[in-house]
């Protein structure tokens, strides 16, 4: 296991349950009428949107870097086990299949900058016409730090030939996990093209 791995390990073992176990709103507003496919949850945790996806006639694979939350995961959805892969991977590192996934929901991923290619990988998993959906902290809000990490305008740049039909910051629908204060999110939807522009 990677060091990354060992510290989202820590943290989920420090905690009976770290998220409160329902989906991401973000997920469910935006999601809801995209017919189902692949889907890929990058940085999965305890699995409520995968799971939330499975019942709805996805095929999910759910990928974290935390063996422990990825367990937790399993127990939660076993009425859909046959529809969701538990991976554990380090998405900085490791590659899924290019092309293979209608729906890539990336919900407040840290995907660092300094992982060569993360970001050109994560974005080539998204079959043609296929829908990505990235949820981050608004960084207008007090006491968010992006620091070395993507911030969903900077995945939009790189978006060339995409259709973006949602990029915009809006408040919360629900409270944030324990400890935290973010108010607000930053939300981009977008379009594969049909054809690749390569």
């Amino acid at each position: 296991m990677t060091d990354q791995g060992q510290d989202w390990d820590g943290m989920y073992r420090s905690r009976e349950q770290v998220f409160s176990g329902e989906p991401n709103a973000v997920l469910v507003a935006e999601a809801a009428g995209i017919t189902p496919g692949q889907a890929l949850d990058v940085g999965c945790g305890e699995g409520a949107d995968a799971v939330w996806l499975a019942r709805r006639g996805w095929r999910v694979t759910a990928v974290d870097v935390s063996e422990t939350a990825l367990r937790r995961g399993v127990r939660s959805g076993r009425d859909v086990a046959e529809r969701i892969a538990w991976t554990r991977a380090d998405l900085s590192s490791t590659a899924m299949p290019a092309g293979a996934f209608e729906l890539v929901s990336v919900q407040y991923f840290p995907l660092r900058k300094q992982d060569e290619g993360a970001l050109d990988r994560l974005l080539a998993t998204v079959a043609p016409g296929g829908t990505l959906l990235v949820t981050g902290h608004d960084p207008e809000d007090e006491g968010v730090d992006y620091g070395d990490y993507y911030r969903p305008d900077e995945i939009a740049r790189r978006l060339a030939g995409w259709t973006v039909e949602v990029h915009e910051a809006r408040p919360r629908t629900t409270p944030g996990p324990e400890g935290t204060h973010h108010t607000r999110d930053v939300v981009l939807k977008a379009i594969a093209p049909q054809q690749s522009t390569e």
